[in-house]
């Protein structure tokens, strides 16, 4: 109850010290501009008032696709419904980020049943990837996410931003559906690739058949996309008919966007917001370091809607460093035990700040991390040999005579989650496999 009310205390506090200002954007202190709210994640057109309680009436309401009834789609509806967990799971994940994709997929006039994909895709997990090296919520590739002006570098991937790869994603189904004349089809290229679905085509004509999805010879995989974002939608429509009942998601922002002008850690941005460092990396799963790097141009960052005033009032009181970071190029040849005593820092923690493994020396072109004395005791403050994690999922592949079993008991997580988190429908693992595991 103290919290609750030191919490209000602080949100008053803030109204009044800015009620004096004409905008957010005036706001400033001894530390300068720094920060400037740029956009609010808030639906104003009237007609979506009516949906004030729920999200689901407004999602069902904007369903455009024709389902044809098929064995897939039961089989599907019935695998769902066999794991209402895993249902759960995801519709938990999804409420952080389904109000903003709605919104999107609303004013570009697109079926709504686009607005659940990443349910199909990822199952609305923006950190996760796939053993093709597809990331976010939409499942980049790399190749493509850069022709969709993705960035890709050492300080962020923008295949798992909220608002970028959303739109990146609405802006290739729109090009795909342009392309190929049906959302189906759309769908299909989406998952297969274009050339794949464009070549299926050309062989039913030339052997004069549909060339409609149901009809083409296409991968396993893509045959059941649609089917399977059937099923889901199915399921949202009357949850009860397959024995489950979903949560509500209300039908308002979960996040609005800031801008950030200088360096700042990570941890301390979740602090000031009051929010814990897992609630800003699933908001912000893009920055892959811990620090926000501002250097070259400012950086977005989303925050639970109600906290935003509460991290103006804590980041405009905080008068301490915002970073206990700095990056760092390694001259031609400069070794990792050099950069270490240089920098008067333990080599091991150089090593795992900046996941170098065990090499002796760094890549031509490399950035690196270096951790001042507060970093190590705020990021290492039980075992100054143990890093937290940022990745939020690690990369196996798999060697001889490995099992699902011997993996899942070296990382100490059970093999029903390996299977679900990459997809595999049996226990079934070949050498050289690279699987995803879930911290």
């Amino acid at each position: 109850m103290n919290s609750e009310i030191s919490s209000l205390l602080k949100i008053l506090l803030f109204a009044l010290f800015f009620s004096i200002t004409t905008t957010v954007q005036s706001e400033t202190n001894a530390l300068g501009q720094q920060i400037t709210i740029i956009e609010k994640e808030v639906d104003t057109n009237k007609n979506k008032t009516h949906y004030k309680y729920s999200i689901w009436p407004r999602i069902i309401n904007g369903y455009k696709m024709k389902e044809r009834p098929s064995r897939r789609i039961r089989n599907f509806e019935k695998w769902y419904s066999k794991r209402p967990e895993y249902v759960q799971r995801m519709i938990d994940r999804s409420e952080k980020y389904l109000f903003y994709v709605v919104g999107e997929v609303e004013k570009r006039n697109m079926p709504m049943e686009i607005a659940l994909l990443p349910m199909i895709e990822s199952a609305y997990n923006p950190i996760a990837t796939s053993r093709k090296k597809a990331a976010g919520m939409w499942q980049f590739i790399p190749s493509t996410g850069k022709i969709y002006g993705l960035k890709q570098n050492w300080w962020v991937d923008e295949r798992r931003t909220v608002i970028e790869s959303t739109n990146a994603a609405l802006n290739y189904l729109e090009k795909l559906h342009a392309e190929f004349g049906t959302w189906e089809l759309a769908l299909a290229s989406y998952n297969a690739g274009e050339g794949r679905v464009g070549r299926a085509i050309k062989r039913n004509k030339r052997n004069k058949k549909s060339t409609n999805y149901y009809n083409l010879r296409l991968p396993r995989e893509t045959k059941n996309y649609v089917p399977k974002l059937f099923a889901i939608k199915n399921i949202i429509t009357n949850p009860r008919k397959y024995g489950l009942n979903l949560t509500k998601i209300k039908n308002q922002p979960y996040f609005e966007v800031i801008e950030i002008n200088k360096n700042i850690d990570t941890q301390l941005v979740a602090r000031l917001a009051e929010i814990s460092i897992e609630e800003f990396q699933l908001l912000n799963p893009q920055h892959k370091r811990p620090i926000i790097n501002t250097k070259k141009t400012p950086q977005k960052i989303n925050l639970p809607y109600q906290n935003i005033h509460i991290f103006n009032y804590n980041f405009h009181s905080y008068n301490k460093p915002l970073s206990n970071w700095d990056s760092y190029k390694p001259k031609r040849k400069e070794s990792v035990a050099q950069v270490a005593k240089k920098f008067g820092i333990d080599r091991k923690i150089l090593i795992q700040v900046n996941r170098l493994e065990r090499r002796k020396s760094f890549r031509k072109n490399s950035t690196i991390l270096i951790p001042n004395k507060n970093a190590i005791t705020t990021y290492f403050p039980t075992n100054i040999n143990e890093l937290y994690n940022y990745s939020s999922i690690t990369t196996h592949k798999v060697t001889r005579g490995e099992t699902l079993s011997h993996i899942s008991d070296r990382y100490s997580i059970s093999v029903k989650d390996i299977k679900e988190f990459n997809e595999l429908r049996s226990d079934k693992i070949i050498i050289g496999d690279t699987l995803d595991i879930p911290k």
